[in-house]
C-alpha cells in the first residue's frame, strides 16, 4: 500500500486511525556531499561540498519546473560515484575542475533548451575560476558516430549529435535511463546510432523494444490463476528472463517505447535502484545482469512518480536540438 500512488491502495479508515503522526528531519545533504567526496579521494572536500550544494539549491529554486528534474539525493550519489571516477582516472588535474565538469555533463543533458543558458550561468557563479573548458571526449564512440551519421545519409549537427554522447555518458553510470521529448525528435535515432558505433568498437548491443501501453499489467508482467494456482508468465517477464544471461555474448537494451504509467512502471522500482531486481507477483526474483539496460523512450513524464524519475538518467531531447534545417539537407530530390 502507498497512499496517493496511482495503482496502489489507499488505506482504510479502521486502520488509518491507528496510526499516529511522526516528525522526520530533512538530511544535511551539505555533510553527505562532504563526507562522500572525502571518501573519493577529494582534498578540498570541504570547499567543494559548499559550492555543490548551492549548485543544486539554486538549481531547484532557479530552473523551470518540469516532471524530469531530479536535483535529490540519488541524483547527488550518482553525480558523486561518477566525480570519484573521474579523480582516479586523472589523478593530476584540479579537483575544482573535475566536479565542475562533472556536475555539467551529467546536468547538462537533461535540461530543457531554455535552461540550459541559466545552468551554464550559475555553474560560472559559482565556480568562476574555471571558465569554459572542454568536456570528456570519448574519441572511439565520437569518431564511429560521425562516420555512421554521413553512411545514412544524417546531418551531422553538433547539438544532436551531443546527445549521442549524453546518452552514451548517461549509459555508462545508470543502468536505467529514458530518453525524453516529443515525437519526431529522433530518440530512436539517437539509440540505434550509438548502439551501431558500439557494435562498431567491438562492443555488440541489441535493442528489444516492446510497448508496454499495449497490453495490461497481468499480460507484461503475469498472473496467478486462483483457482488452479498455475503461473503464466507475461511478456516483459519472458524478456527479462531471457536477455539477463551472462552467457550471452551481446549487451541487451530493453526498451520500453511508450508512455509513462504509474500503474506499470511502479512494478519496476526494484530494478531501476540499487537492488537491480524483478520481483514478480509470484514472488520469484530475476536479477539484472551487467550486460543488460533498462531503456524507456517517452513523450513526457507527467504520469510518473518522483521516486521513478529520481531512479532514472534522464536524457532529455528538444525541439531545437535538431529542428527542420537537417531534414531540408538531406532531402534529395534525384
Amino acid at each position: 500500500m502507498n497512499p496517493g500512488y496511482a495503482g496502489r491502495q489507499e488505506l482504510p479508515e479502521n486502520l488509518k486511525v491507528l496510526f499516529r503522526s511522526v516528525s522526520m528531519m530533512m538530511p544535511d545533504r551539505q555533510i553527505i556531499m562532504k563526507t562522500k567526496l572525502a571518501s573519493v579521494g577529494y582534498k578540498t572536500y570541504d570547499d567543494l561540498a559548499c559550492k555543490f550544494h548551492n549548485l543544486y539549491r539554486l538549481c531547484e529554486g532557479q530552473l523551470s519546473k518540469q516532471r524530469h528534474y531530479d536535483f535529490g539525493l540519488r541524483n547527488i550519489l550518482s553525480v558523486l560515484r561518477t566525480a570519484g571516477n573521474t579523480k582516479r582516472e586523472e589523478s593530476n588535474s584540479q579537483e575544482e575542475m573535475l566536479l565542475c565538469r562533472t556536475l555539467r555533463d551529467m546536468n547538462l543533458s537533461k535540461l530543457v533548451a531554455d535552461d540550459i543558458p541559466l545552468f551554464g550561468a550559475l555553474l560560472g557563479d559559482i565556480f568562476p575560476k574555471q571558465g569554459d573548458f572542454p568536456g570528456k571526449v570519448y574519441k572511439a564512440v565520437d569518431e564511429t558516430v560521425t562516420i555512421l551519421i554521413k553512411k545514412n545519409n544524417l546531418e551531422c549537427k553538433p547539438s544532436w549529435k551531443l546527445k549521442i554522447i549524453q546518452l552514451y555518458e548517461t549509459k555508462l553510470v545508470r543502468h536505467g535511463f529514458m530518453l525524453v521529448g516529443k515525437s519526431g525528435c529522433v530518440k530512436t535515432t539517437i539509440a540505434n546510432m550509438l548502439t551501431s558505433a558500439m557494435q562498431e568498437n567491438g562492443d555488440p548491443h541489441r535493442i528489444v523494444k516492446m510497448n508496454p501501453k499495449s497490453i495490461n499489467g497481468q499480460e507484461m508482467y503475469g498472473v496467478m490463476n486462483n483457482v488452479t494456482n498455475e503461473w503464466t508468465p507475461g511478456v516483459f517477464s519472458n524478456i527479462w528472463q531471457k536477455y539477463n544471461d551472462r552467457k550471452l555474448k551481446y549487451n541487451t537494451w530493453i526498451t520500453c517505447d511508450g508512455p509513462v504509467d504509474a500503474i506499470w512502471i511502479e512494478n519496476l522500482n526494484t530494478v531501476l535502484d540499487d537492488n537491480k531486481v524483478l520481483t514478480l507477483p509470484n514472488a520469484d526474483r530475476f536479477p539484472m545482469t551487467d550486460n543488460v539496460r533498462m531503456v524507456f523512450e517517452v513523450e513526457n513524464l507527467n504520469n510518473a512518480s518522483p521516486a521513478t524519475v529520481s531512479r532514472c538518467g534522464i536524457v532529455y531531447v528538444s525541439d531545437t536540438d535538431l529542428s527542420w534545417d537537417p531534414l531540408f539537407a538531406t532531402w534529395n530530390t534525384d
